[in-house]
């Protein structure tokens, strides 16, 4: 497998693997390393995820809740009969209804914008539930969902119940503008902390 990484991949970062709980292989391609934080992109998704996990086991929201129950000022003024059915279940499989992503205001004016709102905002053209359209819009109202029902940023909340008792240290988590900690992509931890994260 290694060989083949070499001779075929030339971007690869890093590896751990894992076998009954042990690690039984794990190695690095420079400028990598064990000690450097990797930025997860989109696995920073199954962080949120499981931030929601607890959060509904917690008795403090449920995968049935409609988005737009949680942002009553966020809403737009005309809230279409998709938008109105769209629950937190639809934000966890990508099914809200969008016929494509929502911009959540990356761009030229991205310091002033609010992207709960942007997504509220988008057109919804399918009823929830179905098609499939990957949406890290979607996953960042989780972390914002996450940090309403909890009244804690989404890195304050796994702590204590995910980081800390996986000896987990993040080194960084992109937020947006309103201080929500990015729910799609942004976090950075070391590769051995993904593989523990993957066993649990």
């Amino acid at each position: 497998f290694v060989n083949t990484l070499d001779q075929s991949i030339t971007e690869m970062h890093g590896l751990v693997l894992l076998r009954h709980g042990q690690v039984i292989a794990e190695g690095w391609w420079q400028p990598c390393g064990p000690q450097i934080p990797h930025m997860l992109f989109s696995l920073t998704k199954s962080f949120t995820s499981t931030a929601v996990g607890f959060a509904v086991a917690e008795g403090l929201l449920s995968v049935d809740d409609f988005v737009i129950s949680f942002f009553p000022e966020k809403t737009p003024k005309r809230i279409s009969k998709n938008l109105a059915a769209m629950r937190v279940r639809h934000l966890l499989s990508m099914s809200t209804g969008h016929i494509k992503e929502p911009n959540l205001g990356r761009g030229m004016e991205a310091k002033q914008a609010d992207w709960v709102k942007a997504f509220l905002a988008a057109s919804v053209g399918h009823k929830p539930g179905a098609p499939f359209v990957y949406n890290s819009a979607a996953s960042h109202v989780l972390s914002a969902i996450v940090q309403k029902v909890t009244g804690q940023p989404l890195l304050d909340y796994l702590t204590p119940r995910l980081f800390e008792p996986l000896g987990i240290q993040p080194a960084h988590w992109d937020q947006d503008p309103s201080g929500i900690y990015t729910g799609g992509w942004g976090l950075m931890i070391r590769t051995e902390e993904i593989a523990r994260f993957g066993q649990m």
